[in-house]
């Protein structure tokens, strides 16, 4: 919390990060987004939660809102501190591994740059949309994204160059149509069925329109945010069958899920490590 509200200071937003690195599910009234969201997520809703529910999107830097009694629990079990770059007017680029490194060194101009466990953050002034692997080993962390706290990092930020902006314009244009409809030939078919699912005491068309509704979450987050969704949708889904003698085919749910946050954009191993761990938290 000290480190957090030194940033905030400074005009980082923050928010805590739980084990995994990643933020801190949502709240039972937030769950599955059935609070609309917040004001400033892609699809503003109403929701003003006083937890630090909706990842980056409630990011902050008023001391009373970090300080206050739902998140400092949060705080107590918090091992990162990480921020929203877009509300500080920034842009991570997030490099990977050590041929990322050197492509950015030969095509991106000297910032700031942080040293993270596999690789650097190369930070740079000014904010745009975020995105996932724009190239092999490279992230764009800015708008609708957060980013571990570690450290100050070294050198000068310099204003985001149009390498980056070239970047992300290539990515836009290789996953819409050409007449600008998202593609939507990867969308995944649910592949639960009753077969799967002898123990289950809900009907069919129960389960269906719940697993329909939970993809069609996840898919919406096309920027970012599927990661956090995917866990929301996994908690939901699994709380309903909680009084089922099952079995209940969740491991088909889980592989929904995780297809649905893959396609639009997150990494498959951080897709399973959030569906598993939202299946496990409504236990």
């Amino acid at each position: 919390m000290r480190t957090a509200l030194e940033l905030a200071h400074a005009g980082l937003p923050v928010l805590p990060l739980r084990a995994g690195k990643v933020p801190f599910g949502n709240c039972p009234a937030c769950a599955g987004s059935a609070c609309g969201g917040r004001p400033n997520m892609l699809a503003a809703g109403p929701c003003h939660c006083p937890r630090p529910c909706h990842a980056w999107a409630a990011a902050t830097t008023d001391p009373t809102v970090i300080t206050s009694p739902p998140w400092a629990w949060a705080w107590r079990q918090a091992v990162a501190v990480a921020y929203h770059p877009a509300g500080a007017g920034l842009t991570v680029v997030d490099l990977d591994d050590r041929d990322a490194i050197e492509w950015a060194r030969a095509t991106l101009p000297p910032t700031r740059v942080v040293a993270t466990t596999r690789g650097e953050h190369w930070i740079y002034r000014g904010a745009t949309r975020s995105a996932n692997h724009v190239r092999p080993g490279v992230d764009i962390k800015s708008r609708m994204a957060y980013a571990r706290w570690l450290g100050p990092g070294t050198g000068r930020t310099v204003p985001l160059p149009s390498a980056v902006h070239a970047l992300l314009d290539r990515e836009r244009q290789e996953t819409t149509r050409p007449g600008g409809g998202v593609d939507s030939s990867s969308r995944p078919q649910n592949t639960w069925t009753r077969a799967v699912a002898t123990g289950c005491r809900h009907t069919e068309g129960y389960v269906q329109t719940g697993i329909k509704r939970g993809l069609a979450i996840v898919r919406s987050h096309t920027e970012t945010g599927a990661g956090s969704s995917a866990y929301s949708v996994a908690r939901f889904l699994a709380k309903q069958h909680r009084a089922c003698p099952g079995p209940c085919g969740l491991d088909a749910l889980a592989e929904d899920i995780v297809t649905a946050a893959v396609a639009v954009g997150v990494p498959e191993p951080y897709a399973r490590r959030a569906v598993r761990n939202g299946l496990h938290a409504s236990t």
